[in-house]
């Protein structure tokens, strides 16, 4: 199998270089071994070790074609959703404007309802996963807080998406049980997904 041609933390590269394999296997396309739980899987890594995750992620779409044509991956950016969904809503220049004239504490509080997951969870399925993706991943939840929160939107998520694969890309500590980004910001138990590479 080709690794990821870069250089870095070779712990980190050494995990990236399993993601292609496990994603395509087909108990793990098909959610056996997982008893009756979703297929979510979580694929951790420190903060500053962001950079090199993203270049992976660059990397990894021409592979996955390469090795794997058959399988219907997307890959969401979620940066790039919240970005979209806000300016199709009319609030982009809005809250860019609000943001530097009232700060990001009114701001967030003015994003709370149009970015509620009621709201943009369904946009994102319609948005990035109208095409029936075989297996979804997740990546910018770093770059999206504190607008919204790693936890909300993967239960917001659940029945959408059923037994359909996702891996979120986190910045931060998954331990099973909950989700701490950056390390420091604990967030509320979260124990439904799986970690995808130990």
């Amino acid at each position: 199998m080709p690794s990821f041609p870069r250089s870095g933390d070779e712990q980190l590269q050494a995990r990236l270089n399993q993601v292609s394999e496990k994603i395509a296997r087909p108990e793990f396309l098909a959610g056996q071994g997982l008893g009756n739980e979703i297929g979510f899987w979580i694929f951790d890594y420190l903060p500053e070790q962001e950079l090199q995750v993203r270049e992976y992620l660059e990397f990894l779409p021409a592979l996955m074609e390469r090795q794997h044509p058959e399988l219907r991956v997307a890959q969401v950016n979620l940066l790039r959703v919240v970005r979209d969904y806000l300016n199709e809503r009319g609030f982009l220049d809005k809250a860019i404007k609000m943001q530097q004239s009232k700060g990001d504490a009114a701001l967030l509080k003015a994003l709370r309802g149009p970015l509620h997951m009621d709201k943009f969870a369904p946009y994102l399925i319609r948005h990035s996963l109208s095409h029936d993706p075989d297996i979804v991943l997740l990546t910018g939840v770093g770059s999206i807080w504190p607008m919204m929160r790693a936890h909300n939107l993967l239960n917001a998520l659940h029945g959408p998406l059923g037994h359909k694969p996702l891996v979120l890309f986190y910045p931060g500590r998954y331990d099973g049980q909950s989700l701490t980004l950056f390390n420091q910001i604990a967030s509320n138990h979260y124990y439904r997904a799986f970690a995808l590479v130990p």
